[in-house]
Parts: C-alpha cells; structure tokens; sequence
C-alpha cells in the first residue's frame, strides 16, 4: 500500500497559500476571484470548465498555476479532426533492439498532473468521450489494458462562449463532471494598462515553483480536515433542493424558470469548495460566506433554465442569485 501523505502545519498551509498568490500575482493582473475559484479546485482535486472570449489569458492562467504548483502541465488543442489516440496515446509496433518487432505503448498528452483541453466544445463527442472517461475513472484504456493516470491529475477545459458553428456543446451529463465552471470578464481599464505595462516592455514577469506535486497533494489531503458545521450543511441542502422545480421546498419563480435543478453532486462539491475556501482564507471552519462565494461556479453549469427563463431573459446567474437571497 502507498505510504499515507504527510500532514503539514495550519501555519505551514497558510503560508504555502500565501506564496501561491504572490506568485500568481507576479503574472496575473487582476482575475483574484477567478484566481481563487482555480485554486479552490485544485485543493478539491475538481476538474475545472473556463468559459471566456478569446484573449483573456486563460492559457496563461492554467500554464501559470501548473508552474506554481510544480506540475508538469500539457496543453492540448481541440480540434474538429481530433481523435481519441491523439491524447490518450496508442499501440506502436517497433523494432527491438535485439532483433524482431513487439508493439509498445507510446502514453499521449493526456500522462500529465495538469492538462488544459483548449476549445473543448471543438471536437467531436467520441474524443470529449474519452477526456471525460479519464477524468472520470482517473485511468485510460488503450489496446485493452488499462492505464492509471499520475496523481495529481487535473483537467482545465475552456471554451469560447461566442463561437457556435462548427462546434459539439457538451451534454449536460457531461457537464455536470465539471468541479466548477468559471466565467472570465474583460479587464478593467486600469488592469488593462498594467497588463500592456507587463507585457510589452523588455522584460516579462514569471513566476517560480513553490510547490511540488507531493506538497500539493498535502494541501488537498488537509482539506479534508476543515469542518464544517451543520448549520452550513443544512444551508447547502437547503440551497440544492431549492433549485429543484418539483421539489416541496421549490418557490414559484423556481418552478416557473427551471427545467431541472442540482443534483447530488452540486451538493457534495458545495462542501468539498467551502471546506477548500475557507482553507485559503485562512479560516477555522466553513462559513456560509464560503458557500456564497463558490455557489455560481457550482451551481451555473448544473442548473438548466426552461423556455419560460429564454423568453423573459432570465439568466441562470438570475436564477443563482435568487437562491442565494434566502441563505
């Protein structure tokens, strides 16, 4: 059996904690709740959707926290002729050395702590299949033998909201694999100038490992060890079984704008990011706060607004908040 992951120190996380955000500073401008929702996910081991137009720096996010936490980190590009080999890997018939051919693994991009799936949405449902199967089961099976995937493993897919030609969306089933969907937003102007200060002199900023992934792993068995209070459960529940239209405790706004609410899994990741959170902001316990804070990257790709929500433009961030106005 592998040996237990040492425990380290409340005081040795907070500062762990602290250098990962000075780090992540140094190149990120600005984005700090999308920072923290990235973070949160890794201590969750949560596998995270980016939503965002183009040019909002989400590779470099990714990139950047994979070189933070000392991960080995692969980008790969989504494409229309993609297929499932191209990332799990394949079968290659190859000559020994001593003479005769024997077929031997080549691993694809996939054999990595921290992969970004670029434009998810771009490729066809037989190669998201198998991301999501990996993502899933945390294994690949290739020629009939199946292959465990290195620990730490986590997937950042992103997607471009404003592109729909040419593109697969995901099932809702599949989205609801995603630990969290994060939506990136413009700069503001004053985070743009210190963007183009940064960017477009003789240096650039990077960042350093502070981490390794053993030291991550660490951070997310301590996360597990962050209470939280009945109180803040039975608001989770509360909050989840609110956003069911055929459920007794569904309002009429609920009932009128909802096809289908959260499920199960919206309700275990709520505790799983609050115990997380909480731990970055170097709080003792869970609070309701930390269920605010992370109830839209929970809930937003879980909960399905109806017709009704289309025609009287209610968005699902509507919907969030609504529930959120009786926590």
């Amino acid at each position: 059996m592998p040996s237990p992951v040492p425990q380290p120190s409340w005081e040795h996380v907070l500062k762990q904690v602290a250098r990962i955000r000075e780090e992540t500073g140094r190149v990120i401008v600005g984005q700090h709740a999308v920072v923290e929702q990235m973070l949160t996910a890794l201590l969750c081991r949560g596998h995270c959707l980016l939503v965002g137009v183009p040019g909002l720096a989400k590779t470099l996010l990714v990139s950047t926290l994979g070189k933070i936490l000392g991960l080995k980190f692969q980008r790969i590009q989504f494409t229309p002729d993609l297929m499932p080999t191209d990332i799990l890997g394949s079968e290659v018939l190859q000559e020994a050395a001593s003479g005769g051919r024997s077929f031997n693994f080549v691993p694809g991009p996939i054999f990595a702590n921290l992969i970004l799936a670029d434009e998810i949405n771009r490729t066809p449902p037989k190669t998201q299949a198998a991301l999501l199967e990996a993502m899933q089961e945390k294994q690949v099976t290739v020629a009939g033998k199946t292959r465990a995937l290195e620990e730490p493993f986590l997937v950042f897919a992103t997607q471009n909201p404003i592109e729909h030609e040419g593109t697969y969306p995901l099932p809702e089933a599949q989205l609801d694999r995603f630990f969290f969907e994060i939506r990136l937003d413009y700069p503001t102007m004053a985070e743009e100038a210190e963007v183009l200060a940064r960017t477009t002199g003789k240096t650039v900023a990077a960042a350093e490992a502070v981490l390794d992934a053993s030291s991550l792993m660490a951070l997310q068995e301590a996360v597990v060890e962050v209470p939280v209070p009945d109180h803040v459960t039975q608001a989770i529940l509360q909050l989840t079984h609110r956003s069911r239209p055929a459920g007794e405790l569904a309002d009429d706004f609920i009932k009128n704008y909802v096809a289908w609410g959260a499920g199960p899994r919206a309700s275990q990741s709520l505790v799983r990011a609050a115990r997380a959170l909480a731990l970055l902001r170097g709080q003792a316990a869970a609070s309701i706060e930390e269920v605010k804070a992370v109830a839209a990257p929970v809930l937003r790709h879980r909960i399905l607004p109806n017709y009704n929500a289309t025609g009287d433009n209610i968005t699902v961030e509507q919907i969030i908040t609504h529930l959120l106005g009786k926590l």
